[in-house]
């Protein structure tokens, strides 16, 4: 008998912003409610990021699901209402944070990139196995009783949760959710996987016709010799933050200041574009089909070109920077002052606009489009923009009410599909300095964050316009995905009445239209991860204590 029990979720559009239950903001928004819907992208924006023929798959090898970072899936999700008991589900338990189940080059099986290690999962006929695990050498692994120890408590305040994490954790701290953040596998079907200690290590299959033969180092790279020194703005030294692929097969390294590129082989001598001492990145990169490589810190955004040969900032080469408006530091989830956005493209015709987006680091947030390439002739730099190479920027409110917090920020990607763009406030009430504890106290302990809002770009007025915004539906730390077949962009949050769930919000509309339930288990919490699915509808959820297979489908 299915865990999941289906029940009905109403479609009817409640348009009142006093409530913040549903706000329509354009005539767009309300053009199609029935469950036929879909995200099909917009025909003029082109059909998505070209795929990457270096990666192992077209989706999900890669952080953000492609290099593109669209964080857009195929795989259709079924609307309704689905109960489902975490602890019932086939789970790998791993973590404290797996940030994506990777694609493999073979569709029975997935990579899980945990903050742990790397496993091998046997996903054929509904299941989700483990075959084969390394653990991250230098890592001190969590063992799978002291995770469920700490996860299977009721939190209750946040010295709990100190607590629990000191004795049973050995102590581990927000540095730990740096492991495996971004992280690919390449079309040789091995994974390229950084640590907070600054290494980066190549893992495969010992024998890739017996996966359950184990797993191996393949390649090792001490990437130390290659940072600065000094301090970054987050007060730690300068740091690895994770890797991408060219289209040419050469891999990215970005570090807190900088930007490497390789042989795959670690072979010859990395070439760099080192970034200013007041300067801090944290989040990931994207590149596009002829090797524009897009990196943010914490107050520029820049267009770096892998040439073939060498990395150029050279405006000769296609490259450019633009400054972009920074603030203060929220008190939960966020890291730093700057965007918490890994940079996204859209449009992709060659024809239509061909942008770059994030969100900001201004208190109250904006979303920011650049011009990825040519800015348009003619075109004017725009009112309290940062240059002309803005080319449009738009206030988030997040269905927020009057009067607005302090801070509506987000630690999250942009969600892209076709023009239309999708962003998550993630600031609560609550907040620790231990990002780790952060994560866990935030819902069932800290008051959770509300608000997210659906833009569209329109590439004749070369403007944002805002679709409609949600300010009663919660999205704690887990980065928002798109299902483009079903028309559904998810979030992960938490309410005292239901707990943890993976909410789904029509992509036209704003309605919600999926809701699966995983109550007051710990393991509802999807931790910085980002939410997937499988072709039969069922929903890869990464949870904090290890990915499992939430069976919602009918089959």
């Amino acid at each position: 008998m299915s865990k999941a029990i289906r029940l009905s979720v109403g479609l009817t559009v409640l348009a009142l912003a006093a409530t913040g239950t549903l706000v329509a903001c354009s005539s767009d928004s309300s053009s199609d409610s029935s469950s036929s819907s879909s995200a099909a992208p917009d025909p003029a924006a082109g059909s998505g990021p070209a795929r990457n023929p270096y990666l192992a798959a077209d989706k999900y090898a890669i952080t953000h699901l492609d290099s593109g970072q669209s964080d857009g899936f195929p795989d259709p999700v079924p609307r309704g209402t689905f109960h489902i008991d975490p602890a019932q589900m086939p789970r790998v338990p791993v973590g404290p944070v797996s940030i994506i189940t990777l694609a493999s080059t073979s569709d029975n099986y997935r990579w899980i990139s945990s903050s742990s290690g790397v496993r091998y999962v046997d996903v054929s006929n509904r299941g989700f196995k483990e075959v084969a695990a390394a653990d991250a050498p230098g890592v001190q692994p969590i063992s799978p009783d002291a995770l469920n120890k700490v996860l299977d408590q009721n939190f209750a305040d946040v010295g709990q949760i100190q607590s629990a994490v000191q004795q049973d954790w050995a102590g581990a701290t927000w540095t730990r959710i740096a492991n495996g953040v971004y992280s690919l596998v390449d079309k040789d079907n091995q994974v390229y996987y950084t640590t907070a200690d600054s290494q980066l290590y190549v893992f495969g299959l010992k024998n890739k016709d017996k996966p359950e033969d184990g797993i191996e180092v393949v390649r090792h790279l001490d990437l130390k010799p290659l940072l600065g020194t000094g301090v970054t703005s987050l007060g730690i030294p300068e740091n690895v933050v994770g890797v991408s692929m060219t289209y040419d097969g050469h891999i990215l390294v970005a570090t807190s200041r900088a930007l490497f590129a390789m042989d795959r082989n670690f072979e010859g001598t990395p070439q760099q574009v080192r970034f200013g001492d007041d300067e801090t990145v944290s989040n990931s990169i994207a590149v596009d089909e002829h090797n524009g490589i897009y990196i943010a810190s914490d107050r520029i955004m820049r267009k770096i070109v892998w040439t073939g040969s060498k990395l150029s900032a050279d405006e000769a080469d296609g490259a450019w920077s633009s400054p972009y408006d920074f603030g203060g530091q929220p008190p939960a989830v966020k890291f730093g002052t700057g965007t918490g956005s890994t940079p996204t493209l859209m449009g992709f015709d060659g024809k239509s606009d061909e942008l770059v987006v994030i969100t900001d680091g201004a208190n109250q947030m904006h979303l920011v489009a650049f011009w990825r390439n040519k800015i348009p002739e003619g075109f004017q730099q725009k009112p309290d923009t940062g240059s002309n190479r803005i080319a449009d920027q738009i206030q988030v409110t997040a269905g927020l009410p009057d009067p607005k917090p302090e801070f509506i920020q987000s630690e999250q990607s942009v969600v892209v599909n076709g023009y239309g763009a999708f962003v998550v406030q993630n600031i609560g009430a609550g907040g620790e300095p231990d990002r780790l504890i952060d994560v866990l106290a935030n819902g069932p302990v800290d008051g959770p964050p509300h608000g997210m809002q659906r833009f569209e770009w329109d590439p004749r007025a070369h403007a944002w316009k805002s679709v409609w915004e949600r300010g009663n539906v919660v999205s704690t730390s887990m980065v928002p995905a798109v299902s483009l077949s079903s028309g559904i962009v998810f979030v992960n949050g938490y309410t005292k009445a239901d707990g943890w769930e993976v909410t789904g919000l029509d992509w036209k509309t704003g309605e919600t239209v999926h809701r699966t339930i995983f109550g007051q288990s710990n393991l509802g919490n999807g931790a910085y991860a980002i939410v997937e699915a499988f072709p039969n509808g069922d929903l890869l959820f990464n949870s904090v204590g290890g990915p499992f297979r939430a069976k919602i489908a009918d089959k």
